[in-house]
């Protein structure tokens, strides 16, 4: 089973985008925003990170922080992302490999599919 470390500023969405996710097969562990990513994704063995902040700039800082870990730095990433064009702007700016956008509105199965894809 693939485990998922999302990351969501909204204890709501969070719990629906587990569901959904779990729904699908994923096993999946939920914070809110911080700035131990990297701790988390180590201690969890995560496959993969979901990243869901209300402001871009806070999914922009921790994909950075991921990105920058050595042992972090091909982990597949979904952010979703109320800003798209900006958020594609800077992923291009970074050139960002193993990332997909989710636009919202977005469903869970949206999510889904981005990590199916991520993760073949």
């Amino acid at each position: 089973m693939r485990r998922i470390l999302l990351i969501d500023d909204t204890p709501e969405i969070a719990d629906l985008l587990t569901f959904a996710l779990r729904d699908r097969g994923y096993e999946v562990f939920a914070e809110g925003f911080t700035d131990t990513v990297n701790e988390l994704l180590q201690e969890q063995h995560a496959d993969a990170l979901v990243l869901d902040c209300s402001a871009y700039d806070m999914s922009e800082s921790l994909f950075d922080s991921v990105r920058h870990h050595p042992d972090h730095a091909e982990l597949p990433i979904v952010i979703i992302s109320d800003t798209p064009e900006q958020a594609n702007t800077s992923l291009r700016s970074r050139k960002a490999q193993r990332v997909l956008l989710v636009p919202k509105p977005f469903s869970g199965s949206q999510v889904a599919n981005a990590l199916d894809q991520l993760l073949g």
